[in-house]
């Protein structure tokens, strides 16, 4: 008698196949997307299947109802690659995914409500529309960019600016999602790293060149929408240090005597001129102002924008700090 037809499911790596016995599509039970695995047994089955080292790469899950899956890694071992699943508004309302590669997996509007994706992998994943209320989504891998995101760049470089705005939205909803999520678990560092990206599909979506895209990425160059309080000073001693430069060449007064860079002094006596124009700069920018350098023709420019910028720096600094330490 002639073996039973093995499931057809292959990638290009020869060893992703599968070898389950092929129904009459070509395909195992789990590779075939005409079945819809919503069994009562169906989640024992599968949790068995992955035991036994099935191919679990490129499952056809979409609906399925698995409550409570368990495919966590055991302790010191690698997680289930599930890479490549159809999961869409699949049920898997509390289950335990722990370390599971889900690289390109479409999650699309599935229910992972109360689950652990802990080191799960989601690399270029739709996770368009995941309930995501009470999971573990500590250090949970998105990659570099979401799968959407990486549509919308690659489409905003060919100019098309319907379909790039379409995928920089629903990128939006996909962090802001995460945020919540984050948020009602308390992993308020990772909900700032969230809202940085909502912010920062929010401000893809204006036009080029627009004030509200522009004044959106000043914000996030100064301070990173809110979460990065270090922006806000190393901008300051960049604008210190700017500044000084500029009193050292124009020139600053103090006690009568003209201060100003001269190419025929020494380099001790020019580093100390630059040292006095860098205390100088510190004061204006604190607007502290003792009175005891004064600026002249040029230099009164730059200390009075220096000053100003200084005044709303500092205040910015104080608001991000705050609200960074009360989360």
């Amino acid at each position: 008698m002639a073996d039973a037809p093995l499931c057809c499911y292959q990638e290009d790596d020869p060893k992703h196949c599968c070898h389950e016995p092929a129904a009459a599509s070509g395909l195992c039970y789990w590779h075939d997307p005409t079945i819809c695995k919503d069994q009562p047994g169906d989640k024992a089955a599968l949790e068995l299947y992955a035991k036994s080292g099935g191919q679990l790469r490129g499952l056809a899950l979409k609906r399925a109802q698995l409550t409570g899956l368990n495919l966590a890694a055991a302790p010191g071992q690698p997680g289930y690659d599930l890479s490549f699943t159809d999961l869409y508004r699949a049920n898997l309302h509390g289950a335990h995914l722990y370390k599971a590669n889900l690289t390109e997996v479409n999650l699309m509007k599935a229910d992972l409500r109360e689950a652990n994706v802990h080191w799960t992998c989601m690399q270029q994943a739709n996770l368009l529309g995941v309930k995501w209320a009470g999971a573990r989504l500590e250090n949970m891998q998105l990659g570099k960019q979401l799968r959407q995101e990486k549509i919308a760049h690659q489409a905003d470089k060919i100019r098309d600016r319907a379909l790039a705005n379409d995928y920089f939205e629903q990128s939006e909803e996909i962090y802001r999602d995460l945020r919540k999520a984050a948020e009602h678990e308390g992993l308020f560092v990772l909900s700032g790293r969230y809202i940085q990206q909502e912010l920062r599909m929010r401000r893809f979506q204006y036009p080029r060149w627009s004030k509200p895209r522009l004044l959106s990425k000043l914000i996030d160059v100064f301070c990173g929408y809110g979460e990065e309080p270090v922006r806000v000073v190393l901008f300051s001693l960049l604008l210190i240090f700017l500044c000084a430069i500029c009193y050292f060449f124009l020139g600053v007064v103090s006690g009568g005597e003209l201060l100003q860079f001269n190419p025929a002094d020494s380099f001790w006596q020019q580093l100390k001129l630059f040292g006095t124009c860098l205390y100088y700069s510190v004061v204006t920018f604190t607007t502290l102002g003792y009175g005891d350098i004064t600026p002249i023709g040029w230099s009164r420019l730059f200390a009075a924008f220096e000053a100003f910028t200084g005044s709303f720096t500092i205040a910015l600094f104080v608001v991000v700090f705050v609200k960074k330490m009360t989360r």
